[in-house]
């Protein structure tokens, strides 16, 4: 199975909502668009197919009740901050290491304003960031502790 198709089939598992279907050329991402709280997918213009595990944990961390004001750029459409954008990059992380994929897979070269290699340096050595907020959504158990981050028990905030 291929990376974009396992992405896709952990998406459908945990509650994520997508479509397939052809986008404008602009946009934030190539290829992905949040709206209303589900993500938009062109599998043609999509450049690195783990962009898809950052912008879903953007959806993934909003409270259920808001998660339809998501839109475009998260961080205006809902009021997200750098907590937020924090808590994504951990969740992306849990579900990079639940699918098993590479970490150049999410944290690739030409993203993360040049700062992939840190992030993974970051991660893989069990420090990484974002992950306390995390815990304190109720989505996984503090890192450290059995069965802690980054091990999920919600992959979506209630």
């Amino acid at each position: 199975m291929n990376e974009l198709n396992q992405v896709l089939d952990f998406f459908r598992e945990i509650g994520i909502s997508y479509q397939l279907e052809p986008l404008p050329a602009s946009g934030f991402l190539p290829g992905v668009l949040i709206k209303n709280g589900a993500l938009l997918i062109d599998p043609e213009q999509l450049s690195y197919p783990g962009d898809l595990l950052h912008e879903a944990g953007h959806i993934a961390v909003v409270p259920s009740a808001k998660r339809h004001l998501l839109n475009d750029n998260v961080n205006e459409s809902a009021n997200q901050g750098p907590a937020e954008e924090m808590a994504a990059i951990a969740w992306s992380w849990a579900a990079l290491q639940h699918l098993k994929l590479p970490p150049q897979f999410l944290f690739h070269p030409a993203g993360y304003k040049g700062g992939s290699d840190s992030y993974i340096e970051a991660f893989t050595t069990g420090g990484g960031f974002g992950h306390p907020m995390l815990s304190w959504y109720g989505m996984c158990h503090p890192a450290g502790t059995e069965a802690g981050y980054p091990q999920m028990q919600l992959w979506l905030r209630p």
